[in-house]
């Protein structure tokens, strides 16, 4: 071979490593954008914690992670809680069926990526129906909340898997008004593991 064929040979080599790298800038880096589900337990604090027993909770979650130590979520989660107010029979008690939609904030330190701690805070809206032969003086109704959450992420790969605690303060609770004289305190507490992708 030439020196000139060498020359342009080498010059190809280059310009190929430099298109490849710049490609590599170019495309997302795996885990800016995280999708799992989510099951643990749950229940109501305060007045309606002695009004409402400890039940299931489910979710789905889109997290986009444009730097390591901030993220954005927005989600849905569900859960299930089961009346134990003593003016019904226990055959008649209602269920509460949460259904909720919640957006989070999430701080994390910027130096780990693996096993990543986070706290968040947010806002959501829930839509509880008050599910059962006899409502009483439960109704169904909307209610806003601000999540507020800690936990912890485990990164590898295409995966990633958590637990994470979350308090939701109750800007209002309208469903359970006749239930308790007054402004009835309490709040929503759940506990969750999770799963899901990185892309």
């Amino acid at each position: 071979m030439t020196s000139r064929g060498i020359r342009i040979t080498a010059l190809a080599l280059g310009m190929g490593l430099a298109g490849t790298a710049m490609a590599r800038e170019r495309d997302p880096k795996q885990g800016d954008v995280n999708v799992f589900v989510g099951g643990g337990i749950g229940g109501y604090t305060g007045d309606l914690g002695g009004l409402s027993a400890t039940g299931p909770t489910w979710g789905v979650t889109l997290n986009l992670q444009p730097y390591k130590m901030l993220g954005f979520e927005v989600g849905y989660d569900g859960s299930k809680n089961d009346v134990t107010d003593d003016r019904f029979r226990a055959a008649e008690a209602p269920s509460l069926m949460r259904h909720g939609a919640t957006s989070l904030v999430k701080l994390s330190p910027p130096f780990m990526e693996r096993v990543r701690p986070f706290v968040g805070a947010g806002l959501g809206v829930s839509y509880v129906y008050v599910r059962g032969a006899g409502n009483g003086p439960y109704s169904s109704d909307l209610m806003e909340e601000l999540p507020l959450a800690a936990g912890v992420e485990f990164n590898s790969g295409a995966l990633t898997a958590g637990i994470r605690g979350t308090y939701r303060v109750l800007v209002d609770d309208n469903f359970a008004d006749a239930a308790v004289p007054g402004d009835a305190s309490g709040g929503i507490l759940g506990t969750n593991l999770t799963v899901g992708g990185r892309f």
